[in-house]
């Protein structure tokens, strides 16, 4: 009996050195309470186990990675804020720089209303004026001198500055013919504001100096006190889908831009937002034959008639695809920037983010 008990005994501590080194190999799938370490040698089961609770509790829905590592550290936080959005801001976001969105040129080279910077009394930040003008003719109106606005409108946005702290221009759509003209204005608005008020310009995203570009950025550099970078739209609506800012793409724009500009004078955007494309779409005009032949494609063989006139539907099953920004990637584009040598960001916008990321940001 006891040579039976001892064979037993032999048998379980055997097996249990099997078990031990096959979980010490074995490439397992993700246990119910996973305990992991970050590169930090944190623990970052508490915050997967509170990813898990949000889901179940519907403020997720789905399972949201948490960014490895501690918080990220920048000098200056630029946030855009849309008018008549104000609430979605709180003074409590880490926002070094509000940009007030926008104060837009209307037909007649005039601003039918320009933000009032004290709706935001609270704030002890800079505040900022951003200034819009929403299409390549208008612009060409506004900027072109034999029309006499360019004058016009940098004595209103002069007098429209005592109320902040600086101005920001956002024409992105500036014709070939006037890029110098472009230049001519930020350099006339920053004579005519002093050096007491901040100029700012928003520029879209470039990997290298184009030639006659009206957002070249070494040519707008010496009249700017910043250069807000829009490093977003690396896909749109109309393109395939992808992200709106991939974390490479976003590491060349910077490379870039630090190349060629002071440190001090770039702020890199990124953006909050999401966008959603779909497969297929028919809600649009057509001819007779592109009517017939989606009839055809789509097995419709019946029409019904509403006061003579033919009309048909059908089902069909449409593949959407998304791409979108959480914390997680946010914080991922934040510690590449940082590695870049890069201390200023922005975003747009304030209230498309994911709540979470301000938990990840600190204001050195």
């Amino acid at each position: 009996m006891k040579y039976r008990y001892i064979g037993l005994s032999i048998f379980v501590f055997a097996f249990c050195i099997a078990l031990c080194v096959a979980n010490g190999t074995k490439d397992t799938t993700k246990t119910e309470n996973p305990v992991t370490l970050d590169e930090k040698g944190e623990n970052t089961a508490v915050a997967s186990e509170e990813s898990e609770r949000k889901v179940e509790k519907g403020e997720f829905s789905y399972f949201h990675d948490i960014p490895v590592g501690g918080p990220v550290e920048f000098h200056e936080v630029w946030g855009y804020v849309m008018q008549n959005r104000e609430y979605e801001f709180k003074n409590d976001m880490k926002v070094t720089d509000l940009v007030y969105f926008s104060a837009d040129v209307n037909a007649y080279g005039e601003f039918d209303s320009i933000p009032k910077a004290s709706k935001f009394d609270s704030f002890k930040g800079r505040k900022h004026l951003s200034v819009t003008c929403q299409s390549r003719s208008l612009a060409h109106f506004v900027l072109d001198p034999q029309y006499g606005i360019t004058k016009k409108i940098i004595a209103t946005l002069t007098e429209a500055a005592k109320g902040y702290d600086g101005i920001n221009i956002d024409f992105e759509l500036i014709p070939a013919r006037d890029v110098q003209n472009f230049r001519n204005f930020i350099r006339d608005m920053r004579t005519s504001l002093g050096q007491e008020k901040w100029l700012t310009v928003a520029v879209p995203a470039r990997l290298k100096t184009i030639s006659d570009d009206a957002f070249n950025y070494v040519k707008l550099e010496p009249y700017v006190d910043r250069i807000f970078i829009m490093a977003y739209d690396e896909h749109w609506s109309t393109s395939k889908p992808g992200a709106i800012a991939s974390t490479d793409w976003c590491r060349r724009i910077a490379d870039y831009a630090l190349s060629v500009l002071p440190k001090k004078k770039v702020v890199m955007g990124l953006p909050f937002y999401g966008r959603t494309w779909q497969e297929e779409s028919y809600g649009q005009a057509w001819y007779f034959s592109g009517i017939n032949r989606i009839m055809g494609e789509n097995d419709v063989r019946e029409v019904e008639r509403d006061n003579g006139v033919p009309y048909f539907s059908f089902d069909k099953t449409i593949k959407v695809t998304g791409y979108f920004e959480d914390a997680y990637s946010t914080v991922e584009k934040c510690k590449q920037y940082q590695e870049a040598g890069c201390s200023r960001i922005g975003f747009w916008r304030i209230g498309q983010e994911d709540p979470s990321f301000w938990d990840w940001l600190v204001i050195k």
